[in-house]
């Protein structure tokens, strides 16, 4: 960034650069000011570079493993009163985009000032995308980049086919790979305490002995 900044400010056009950028920006805020105004709670449907885009229903396995990691988060931070865990309706408002996570979490000290009506939320401090042929290259991408330079401490990318989930953890401004597994142990360095086998968001009875763990049942 830096870099097409300094070429930019040696450019004799500069200002023409501006001016075009300068109408661009104002156009898309439009843009978005009408996506907030016509989006309905039916459908999921985010805002990502100047574009409105709705998502296609999803998978089974798509639908299978995000639906195991938000129980399985959602239980273990309500447990222990660490915050708050959405599952894909929370309007996520960045610097540009709108994105709607398929599980997010925040921390307490951010959740708790949360109020009914709200329809727009901060970065949250860890987010899960669960990979489909529409949306891969969007959460491999766009939505990489823009939880890095937003703050998201923690990202995890999981594949529903392969049944594999590679963790993130954001090291200054770029994310740093921790792992990549289909069968190891997923440690959160964001949700105090969370750890579960990757295995147990593909795999019934894995899942279930993690939620009696959790539990204590």
């Amino acid at each position: 960034m830096e870099t097409v900044v300094a070429r930019l400010l040696h450019s004799p056009k500069l200002f023409f650069y501006y001016q075009e950028l300068r109408d661009a920006v104002e156009q898309e805020q439009e843009r978005r000011k009408q996506f907030y105004a016509t989006m309905t709670e039916q459908e999921k449907i985010e805002f990502i570079n100047g574009e409105i885009v709705r998502q296609s229903p999803v998978k089974f396995e798509h639908d299978f493993v995000s639906g195991k990691l938000y129980i399985l988060l959602h239980t273990y931070v309500t447990y222990h009163e660490l915050g708050y865990v959405g599952h894909e309706k929370m309007l996520v408002s960045l610097t540009r985009n709108d994105y709607e996570p398929d599980v997010c979490y925040w921390r307490k000290a951010t959740a708790d000032a949360f109020e009914k009506g709200q329809m727009h939320f901060p970065a949250p401090d860890f987010v899960a995308e669960v990979l489909s042929p529409s949306t891969a290259e969007t959460d491999r991408d766009t939505k990489f980049n823009d939880y890095a330079a937003h703050g998201v401490q923690e990202y995890w990318i999981i594949d529903p086919t392969q049944e594999f989930v590679e963790q993130y953890v954001l090291r200054g401004e770029q994310y740093e790979l921790v792992q990549k597994t289909d069968s190891g142990i997923l440690r959160s360095p964001v949700v105090e305490g969370f750890r579960i086998p990757a295995a147990a968001l593909f795999k019934q009875p894995e899942y279930l002995r993690m939620l009696r763990e959790i539990t204590g049942s």
